[in-house]
């Protein structure tokens, strides 16, 4: 088994909840959410970040705006929905249920 294959898994396994973290935190634009995601040593790519962002608006979790830029093109700016928000807090019962659990199974003595 391929340690590096299962770390990424359960990187990804997360990604879409700290991505809606971020951005229930106010207007962000993609790339500064791949700043605080590899600053966190959560690794991801353009290429899997947008998509997953399209995902997300499809599904009415986020929304996004342009903003003209002085520095070169638009810029899409990245908002959280009331139904996004509502989705983050499940997400986040969840996110605490699966710390629990593991933390309660991986500090059980050997016997």
């Amino acid at each position: 088994m391929n340690l590096e294959n299962t770390q990424v898994q359960m990187r990804k396994g997360i990604l879409e909840f700290c991505i809606l973290h971020i951005i229930s935190r106010g207007e962000v634009y993609a790339s500064d959410m791949l700043e605080e995601l590899t600053s966190a040593k959560i690794m991801v790519v353009e290429g899997t970040l947008y998509p997953l962002l399209t995902r997300l608006r499809k599904a009415g979790l986020v929304e996004y705006k342009w903003v003209e830029s002085t520095s070169g093109p638009p810029r899409k700016y990245y908002t959280i929905t009331e139904e996004g928000l509502a989705f983050l807090n499940s997400l986040g019962l969840t996110w605490e249920e699966l710390m629990n659990s593991t933390n309660q199974i991986i500090s059980e003595k050997q016997s």
